[in-house]
């Protein structure tokens, strides 16, 4: 995946709480086992009709909506069942963001893994945004992942925290598998070496 780099986009406000899985990507559409073409069917059950058509008033169908980068949702997103679909929807639609103030602790993790950036904020900053997006429905934010930070038109920016671990992986554009290799080299020596498995101070020392 690619490095997360700063960028500034539109937002798609979808203010909902308790939004699930199975609301994100239909369990229908979980038999496949690649990405592509996932982002047809986010919020497919809100998105179209039992035709297939397009409901004209989903904010998805909106044409203000192509091409936003940002998800502005409400509480506790992502609960329900474990499935990694539900971020490759997400980043098939385009989204490289969502902003909550609370997200399912497995959907986070499976979103980090696949380079899709859960941004927490506060309740009081989280309906600050919905508001700013209703008097300002083309705001742009500027997400910056190395600076922590969301800032707003007027420049305005707001903090968010994220593990030293995960930001290091989203940062390099890698997973946790290509984090680890990064030390192949270190993890061969500690194995051949029993010195360093009984007295790790040493290899710091050397």
């Amino acid at each position: 995946m690619p490095n997360f780099a700063p960028f500034s986009s539109r937002v798609v406000s979808l203010p909902g709480n308790d939004v699930d899985t199975d609301q994100i990507i239909p369990a229908r559409f979980l038999k496949v086992t690649e990405k592509a073409g996932l982002g047809a069917h986010l919020f497919a059950d809100w998105r179209y009709n039992p035709d297939d058509s397009p409901r004209p008033d989903f904010v998805l169908n909106r044409p203000e909506a192509q091409g936003a980068q940002i998800l502005m949702v409400g509480d506790n997103f992502g609960c329900g069942s474990s499935r990694e679909h539900a971020p490759w929807a997400l980043l098939g639609f385009g989204f490289r963001a969502v902003i909550s103030s609370s997200f399912a602790d497995i959907f986070r993790s499976n979103a980090l893994k696949n380079g899709l950036l859960p941004i927490e904020v506060d309740a009081q900053t989280r309906r600050a945004l919905f508001e700013l997006l209703e008097e300002i429905p083309g705001a742009e934010l500027t997400i910056d992942l190395a600076a922590q930070t969301v800032a707003l038109p007027g420049g305005h920016a707001v903090s968010f925290p994220m593990d030293d671990f995960s930001k290091a992986c989203l940062l390099q554009g890698t997973d946790e598998l290509g984090y680890l290799l990064r030390f192949e080299k270190e993890i061969v020596e500690y194995e051949h070496d029993p010195d360093l498995r009984h007295h790790p101070a040493r290899r710091h020392s050397a």
